[in-house]
């Protein structure tokens, strides 16, 4: 499936408390990530969600910033994480998309986690915009529902 084809992003409906989401945001293409938040905020909103924002300097502080959060003090339910990394000229994209993406999976599985991950990584910075804007698909929604639908099975499971 392609972005162009993809479903509207609709919020599951989440039983029990309003969940509590930290998303961490690494807004080094500030448009493209931003159009990202602003929908997942709207995701987040349908579902009654509390949400809290913080910024890191890029995608490879993101794991990073996820296990320090998870081992913070404050009670998350779930968390999303944005970016975006565009190809360039060297072999810096592969290493920071691949460092990325396996780092929050190991800490999303080994803390159990409910994680969205809307990290984009393309080849040119129009194909980022095309994933974060207002209309049409927007992985910034992708990343919130998928991140609200970890946190109902947790909570099913839990029951």
């Amino acid at each position: 499936m392609s972005t162009a084809d993809a479903p509207a992003a609709i919020a599951p409906r989440v039983p029990g408390a309003a969940p509590r989401i930290l998303v961490i945001s690494a807004p080094y293409y500030r448009q493209v990530v931003d159009g990202m938040l602003a929908a997942a905020r709207a995701i987040f909103a349908q579902a009654e969600a509390k949400v809290s924002v913080v910024e890191v300097g890029g995608a490879y502080e993101l794991p990073q910033a996820l296990a320090i959060a998870a081992d913070s003090v404050q009670d998350f339910d779930g968390y999303v994480a944005l970016g975006c990394v565009v190809r360039g000229e060297t072999d810096h994209y592969d290493f920071i998309c691949a460092a990325a993406m396996d780092g929050m999976m190991q800490v999303a599985t080994r803390q159990v986690l409910c994680l969205g991950t809307a990290l984009l990584t393309v080849d040119r910075l129009d194909q980022a915009l095309a994933r974060s804007h207002e209309t049409g698909s927007n992985k910034g929604a992708e990343a919130a529902v998928a991140c609200l639908k970890q946190i109902v099975l947790k909570r099913e499971l839990a029951a």
